[in-house]
């Protein structure tokens, strides 16, 4: 798409951009920062990092922010986007709703060391409390309430247990007490809020031992964190995230390597190296068949968890890439053949944006992939931001993840969302999407996508599957593992994700293999260049951006789409909502 306003310079930050769905708008009555803002050499190193909550009040707005910048860390009720009913404009913020930015809900000032990143415990969230995790640039890890206002434990207080910067921090998905942590040391350890962490340095034993990791757990008479440690790759253990379902981990590092492992049994799935340079950010789509990670080699990668491999890349950035997220509300799911989908178009629209009746069309496509080994066509949308202060999108078609099959057997298109034309009256919402509350904005693992549809037909399982993979685990001698990870993890409203997860028929079984009898070894990296763990440029089709768009000064690293918007965030402490098409009326600045 040719670059708005040609004639301009291009250090022009842009305020608006257009894609095949329609026109995103940045909205400056959204705009959050800290509310004296000071130049930005004082906001140090560590990244501006946005975590979302929603806390269910009866009130509508249940949204909350939490954002870092410098020694500071702000709690905010989080607007986002609100049209006055019944008038063409944006009214004053009385009428709008908009927040009172200048005051937040809590702030707190650090000495001696930074906040780095921080998440959300959305099981447990409520109008009256929330739990928050904080990580910090000394090691520790803060478990505090921003909205009762107290701090409720330190973690790793003495450094004890390790003492480099902490990198990423997220709550084991289903749990209510379990936080993993991971370092700039290359370590990740495995937290229970409800466990000390003692005064001695921790004793550890060997638990199990692969390529290019090893994980330990913590000797000591009475139960104490940390209950595991992870040693992952070399250097810096940059991001990681959980799989939609909760069962795989997909780390990257400061080595370019993508690492993706079953959490619950300590097994390594697969590898991806980066062209040069360390990988620094990774994310799942919905569905959970692929990966997208962008580091220091200026590139996005695609890699299939399926088949283990990498299947495209995407250029687009001048510097390095910091942040890739999925968008799950313009990802389009469609079947072509009518005959195979009998459904109504409301039933096609709930297969598109709702999961309250997706559940029978679901089994219909389920038993076309039965029969049939082309997928679902699904056309995904990703986003990246990096160190060039650049946002760009990218659309996953059927041509780059379905190569071998024909084209005329499916028809692809991006999905907008049912909002470039909102029915009237009803204020441009989405009716698909309503019916299902999104409840945790900014997480890492939205829920809006019906996932079985797109997964082969054995991967749709039932809700025991997670306790066979345990069984599998305990047969392996992992038991302690088992019994630490999924403790308290919780079925709850996430009951019909767990009838989604992944099949685990094409996972080679290591039960035969004792604990500690598999070899660790080094991948040398100037060998891999050319191989399956990474393929040369030509060996793979190389995606260009939809857009790719200047929209801050100062280096972006934060990129997170919600149902109505999409987040962003500068180093210089500025957290920017951007109208998605259609939900928001035309107004005058």
């Amino acid at each position: 798409m040719a670059a708005e306003g040609g004639g301009k310079e291009m250090n022009e930050i842009k305020t608006q951009f257009t894609t095949r769905e329609g026109l995103y708008k940045l909205l400056s009555h959204s705009e959050y920062s800290r509310p004296n803002r000071v130049p930005f050499n004082s906001q140090g190193s560590n990244p501006v990092r946005v975590s979302f909550v929603n806390v269910n009040d009866q009130s509508g707005n249940g949204d909350r922010l939490c954002f870092n910048v410098g020694r500071e860390l702000y709690f905010y009720i989080y607007k986002g986007v609100r049209k006055v009913p019944g008038i063409g404009r944006w009214g004053p913020p009385a009428a709008s709703g908009a927040a009172d930015l200048s005051k937040p809900i809590d702030k707190r000032i650090y000495k001696g060391t930074q906040p780095t990143c921080h998440d959300f415990n959305h099981l447990t969230a409520t109008a009256e409390s929330v739990s928050l995790l904080v990580g910090f640039s000394a090691g520790q890890v803060q478990l505090i309430d921003p909205i009762k206002k107290e701090t409720s434990k330190l973690f790793n207080e003495e450094r004890l247990i390790d003492k480099s910067r902490v990198t990423c921090v997220k709550w084991v998905p289903g749990s209510e007490s379990l936080f993993l942590v991971a370092h700039s040391s290359g370590n990740m350890y495995l937290y229970n809020v409800e466990h000390t962490c003692g005064t001695t340095a921790p004793h550890y034993q060997l638990l199990k031992q692969g390529e290019s990791f090893a994980v330990h757990t913590c000797k000591s008479k009475s139960t104490r964190n940390p209950l595991l440690k992870w040693t992952v790759g070399e250097g810096a253990l940059n991001e990681f995230a959980f799989s939609p379902d909760g069962k795989f981990l997909a780390c990257v590092s400061q080595d370019g390597f993508l690492r993706v492992f079953n959490f619950d049994s300590v097994e390594l799935h697969g590898t991806m190296k980066s062209y040069f340079g360390g990988l620094l950010c990774v994310c799942w789509s919905p569905d959970g068949k692929y990966i997208v990670t962008g580091g220091e080699d200026d590139l996005v990668t695609v890699w299939s968890f399926v088949d283990c491999r990498v299947i495209a890349r995407g250029h687009g950035h001048k510097s390095w890439v910091s942040v890739v997220a999925f968008d799950p509300y313009t990802t389009s799911v469609e079947e072509s053949d009518p005959m195979e989908f009998s459904g109504s178009d409301e039933d096609f629209q709930d297969l598109h944006f709702g999961r309250d009746r997706a559940n029978s069309t679901q089994s219909r496509l389920s038993k076309r992939n039965s029969t049939d080994s082309r997928p679902v066509s699904v056309t995904y949308r990703f986003g990246s931001v990096g160190q060039d202060t650049q946002l760009c999108l990218w659309d996953l078609t059927e041509d780059i993840l379905f190569p071998h099959q024909p084209l005329s057997r499916a028809r692809t298109h991006t999905n907008v969302m049912n909002a470039t034309s909102p029915p009237a009256g009803s204020g441009g919402t989405n009716p698909g999407s309503n019916g299902n509350s999104i409840t945790t904005p900014g997480n890492s693992v939205p829920p809006p996508l019906p996932r079985s549809n797109s997964l082969p037909h054995s991967a749709v399982s039932n809700a025991g599957s997670k306790s066979s993979v345990m069984d599998g685990a305990i047969a392996s001698g992992v038991s302690k593992f088992a019994t630490l990870s999924l403790h308290d993890r919780k079925e709850r409203h996430h009951e019909k994700d767990h009838k989604r997860n992944h099949s685990m028929g094409h996972i080679s079984s290591k039960s035969s293999d004792k604990l500690n009898l598999v070899t660790k070894t080094k991948t040398d990296p100037a060998k891999t260049l050319g191989t399956p763990l990474c393929p040369r440029m030509e060996d793979v089709p190389l995606l260009e951006p939809l857009i790719c768009k200047k929209i801050a000064h100062e280096r972006l690293t934060v990129l997170i789409f919600l149902e109505d918007c999409i987040v962003t965030a500068c180093q210089e402490g500025f957290i920017c909502t951007w109208a998605r098409p259609g939900k928001v009326v035309s107004f005058n600045p």
